[in-house]
């Protein structure tokens, strides 16, 4: 058993909470993970990786244990979050590592990726999208938001912070709910609940926007730099489909795909499978 420490880290004034395991002169593993969740969602991985690798697994500026500083003082944009990322890893002193991005931390990490090319050892993609091929019709009510952004179209997407919404999303596509244990969504939903987190998020769903307008750059940098990827996939997924986790295809020339027969909080399922296809990928792209 790996010991896990819980840490926070001064990014230029912001409390960066994270998780850190396994010896810190092995291949990293950055985690980035994604809504509505925090490093929380990687307490199973972890353990499973650290014996080989050095993880780290940071809370998201307004998530979990790191700072929500008040929206007046800190522009909640996916730009804004990367760069306190970046800042992350070089205040830790990590200095190159293979990124697992999720959700949000997809287009943080694929953000970091492109600006930062020599730093990206691998990408693993746990229905971490870069393709509008992987958008699916669960889109369209932030759609609206982003071509009007009304009032109304921002207090309709409300519903997408509820307990009840927190739960479908991880259990979406399950064969059996029963297998997904309600730690983590109702962890997420604590942190949810919180004053001034419903602006937070519903900010970061209007500025998602941004990270759509960049995916022709990001698959730029996937055909110039060709990173060794591996995209792994709960198939079921309601928001991102697998024609995002094959169309990493058409840009890498050597991108492994691998769909699960789960939904989007995969690891929740399939923690030993995905564990042991990371180990694969990293023991074969040191």
């Amino acid at each position: 058993m790996q010991t896990v420490a819980y840490k926070t880290a001064d990014v230029d004034g912001l409390n960066i909470f994270f998780r850190e395991a396994g010896p810190k002169d092995a291949q990293t593993l950055l985690l980035l993970h994604g809504f509505p969740s925090a490093g929380h969602m990687f307490r199973d991985l972890i353990p499973r990786l650290a014996s080989e690798f050095h993880v780290v697994a940071p809370d998201l500026p307004g998530f979990g244990q790191s700072d929500m500083p008040d929206r007046g003082s800190f522009r909640y944009t996916f730009a804004n979050i990367a760069k306190i990322v970046a800042r992350f890893t070089e205040v830790i002193r990590v200095h190159r590592f293979a990124a697992y991005v999720f959700d949000y931390g997809a287009p943080i990490g694929f953000r970091l990726a492109a600006q930062y090319p020599a730093r990206i050892a691998g990408i693993v993609s746990q229905n971490g999208n870069a393709y509008a091929d992987g958008l699916s019709d669960s889109w369209k009510p932030i759609q609206s938001y982003w071509e009007h952004p009304t009032d109304a179209n921002r207090n309709a997407l409300r519903i997408l912070l509820t307990p009840e919404t927190t739960r479908w999303q991880y259990t979406h596509g399950v064969a059996d709910a029963s297998q997904v244990s309600p730690d983590g969504y109702t962890l997420d939903n604590f942190y949810l609940a919180r004053p001034g987190a419903d602006e937070v998020q519903l900010d970061l769903f209007g500025d998602y926007k941004s990270n759509v307008e960049l995916y022709p750059e990001f698959q730029a940098y996937f055909r110039k730099y060709q990173p060794p990827l591996l995209a792994v996939w709960g198939r079921n997924d309601p928001f991102f489909l697998p024609a995002g986790a094959e169309a990493f295809k058409r840009d890498l020339m050597h991108a492994e795909v691998r769909l699960l027969e789960t939904g989007h909080f995969a690891l929740e399922t399939h923690c030993d499978e995905i564990a042991a296809a990371i180990r694969g990928f990293l023991t074969q792209n040191p």
